[in-house]
Order: structure tokens, then sequence, then C-alpha cells
């Protein structure tokens, strides 16, 4: 009728991959860390502009048996997740006359980790770092926040006596205080970091290369954290309300990654033992 609005119906298409992945960019915006999120889409892109949104399931197997050179699952499926979450939302808008998403499968994780480091490996690889990274190195080992958490704390988190950790900038979207304790004391001057996400990466990369640390991972401050307050008796308890854990049984298993680097310690030292002992001795 004249005058009247008619309203379009979407036809669904074939639209290019990367064009699909513009709706996941505007998707991040809104979510609670949408730089990590757009880094992770961003990844993608020499793969998705080669394929079409029907090949999806054929693009995220090239970009898997590519990345996999260089990447580990876990990294891969964040980006494969970006994917995904860009194809679902093409279907919802009516783009696409399927959820292509649902045909890729993630990768198998292990993850695992027993890296962790001393005191004095944190300083040696503080001290080859630039001074914004070794701000972050120290602030990570002395608060146990996650990187995402450290580049959003701002002047107004920092109380006299603690930190505010906002609830929109943890993994499990809930608010915590951390105490500032003297040692952290100088390095707040530095908050906010004058760095981002890929500036901290790249930065924290370099570090760890000229301090004969390769495989060092910026999380393994956080775990480091935990397993050198265990070590000086801290109880579990507290160590989860630092690290800001939903569950005791997760700070637990830093607990038994402590018990396991004893065992491993000891079975080396008796080792040595039988090695020392005489033949008839060990025939007792």
């Amino acid at each position: 009728m004249a005058g009247e609005r008619v309203k379009m119906a979407a036809i669904p298409g074939d639209p290019p991959l990367n064009v699909v992945m513009t709706l996941y960019l505007a998707h991040a915006e809104h979510l609670r860390s949408p730089e990590t999120a757009k880094h992770h889409a961003r990844r993608v892109e020499p793969w998705t502009r080669k394929f079409r949104a029907s090949q999806a399931r054929e693009c995220a197997a090239v970009m898997v048996a590519d990345m996999l050179q260089g990447y580990k699952p876990a990294t891969i499926n964040r980006s494969l997740g970006a994917l995904k979450k860009a194809l679902a939302l093409a279907y919802q808008r009516g783009e696409t006359p399927e959820d292509y998403g649902a045909r890729i499968r993630r990768l198998p994780e292990n993850n695992a980790r027993d890296v962790y480091l001393t005191m004095q490996q944190v300083a040696r690889l503080a001290d080859h770092a630039s001074e914004s990274v070794r701000a972050a190195i120290w602030i990570a080992l002395l608060t146990g926040c996650r990187r995402g958490e450290l580049l959003a704390i701002r002047t107004g988190d920092i109380k006299p006596d603690s930190i505010t950790i906002r609830a929109g900038n943890t993994k499990t979207l809930r608010t915590r205080t951390v105490p500032i304790v003297p040692a952290l004391r100088p390095w707040l001057k530095f908050v906010p970091l004058p760095i981002n996400f890929e500036g901290l990466k790249s930065g924290f990369a370099r570090a760890r290369v000229a301090a004969g640390m390769p495989g060092v991972n910026f999380h393994d401050l956080r775990h480091s954290c935990a397993t050198i307050l265990l070590s000086l008796d801290v109880p579990l308890d507290v160590v989860r309300d630092i690290l800001g854990h939903t569950s005791i049984k997760t700070t637990e298993r830093y607990a038994h990654a402590m018990v396991h680097r004893q065992r491993d310690a000891l079975g080396r030292l008796g080792a040595l033992h039988q090695a020392l002992t005489p033949a008839a001795e060990k025939a007792r």
C-alpha cells in the first residue's frame, strides 16, 4: 500500500568469509576484552579472504594445518571460536541459509603447564625487558593478575592500600580487591600501562628470548605467584582469593604441581644416592 514501509525479507547468500568476520568485529565491541577478541579474529584474515561462508569447514582445515606450525591448539581454538561466532551471527541475520560454523570442530587441548618461576628467574626476565614490560612483569607477579586484568587497571582503581580489579575485566566477572604490598608500590607509577595487548605480547616475547627463557609465557607469572605463595605456607583459601578463583579446586592444582616438583627433586636425589652406594650395600 502507498505510504507504508515494506520490510524486505533477507535472502540468504554465500558471502566471503572476510566479510562475515566484520560481523564478529562489531560484536567484539561488547565483549569483556574487545581488543583481545579482535586480535584473535584478525589472525584468521589470511585464510578467510580466500573462502566463502559455505566453505567454512575447508577454510578451517587449511587454517589449522598452517597455524599448527607456530601456534598451540588453545590459541588456534580462540581464532576458530571467532570464526564460528561470526558465522552464527551471519545465519541469525539471514545472510546465510545455515550456520556454517556448526561444521567447524575445535582442536583437543592440553592446557596443563608446569612452568613455575622462582623469584630469581622472574628478576632475570624483568631485567631483559623494557621499562613498561618490566613493570607489567612485577605487577603480574605481585598481584596474580591476568594480562587483561593488568592492562585494564586505571589510576582510579588504585586505593591507598589496595587495587580494585573490576568485574568487567575479570575472567570470572567478579570484582576482587588485591592488597598493595611495599614491593608493588614502585611499579604502580606505570599504571595505566602505556602499552596495549600487542605491545605487551611482543615486548614480553623479546624479553624472554633475551633472558634465555623462550618457553615462558606471560600467564606463567600468575602461576608462579600461586606456587611462590604456597611455598611460603600461605593457606590455599588465601591464594584462591588473591587469584580470584571461584573454586578451591582450581587453586589446589598448584599444590599438586608443587608435590610433583618435590617428587621429581627427591627422585633425582635418590638416583644420586644410588649411584654412590656400593653394589654390595644395594644387594642387602
